[in-house]
């Protein structure tokens, strides 16, 4: 309802108000990962790409803080369980939204190249370095997951490794939450 009508709405409200360029901020591998949220996302951009309103649609990897929020979530377990071989791509929010105002003009561009963090690590390198700097002494597991959704995960459809923006790395970020 947010997702996909609110974005209608938006639109709508834009073709009325004579909008240039609506930007749209979407995530990398809507189109790849079977996975509600990004099936929600992929409708919306859909949405923005046939209404009537100028637009461009970016899409971004995980945010540093969205992945730091998952990995909060078990760090009270005594073992994580995790599917430490999926690549992840985090980015700094600040540098994305810089990108994100680059785009932010009266020409509107379409759909433009996604972007990413500056590196790629995996599940099991993100939280080992969390963990780290937590001080925390708990054993990664490596989980099995298995579906379509996970398998769009592990082919690699939530990065983008030729487009990286910005230089804040996950070690960084990490460290300036915890020190």
């Amino acid at each position: 309802a947010v997702d996909v009508r609110g974005t209608e709405r938006l639109l709508e409200a834009a073709a009325d108000a004579g909008v240039s360029n609506v930007v749209y901020v979407s995530i990398v591998g809507v189109d790849d990962i079977p996975y509600s949220y990004y099936e929600h996302k992929l409708a919306a951009e859909r949405a923005v790409e046939a209404s009537e309103v100028p637009s461009t649609i970016f899409r971004i990897t995980m945010f540093h803080e969205f992945v730091g929020e998952l990995l909060e979530t078990v760090s009270t377990l005594p073992i994580w369980p995790l599917p430490t071989g999926i690549r992840l791509q985090p980015i700094d929010v600040g540098e994305a939204a810089d990108a994100v105002v680059e785009r932010a003009t009266t020409e509107s561009a379409g759909r433009v190249p996604d972007i990413g963090g500056p590196e790629v690590r995996t599940v099991g390198d993100l939280a080992r370095s969390y963990r780290d700097a937590r001080g925390l002494r708990r054993p990664i597991v490596r989980l099995p997951i298995p579906g379509k959704t996970a398998a769009g995960f592990r082919a690699g459809g939530a990065i983008c490794p030729d487009r990286t923006v910005g230089t804040v790395t996950w070690n960084e970020w990490v460290a300036s939450q915890f020190d």
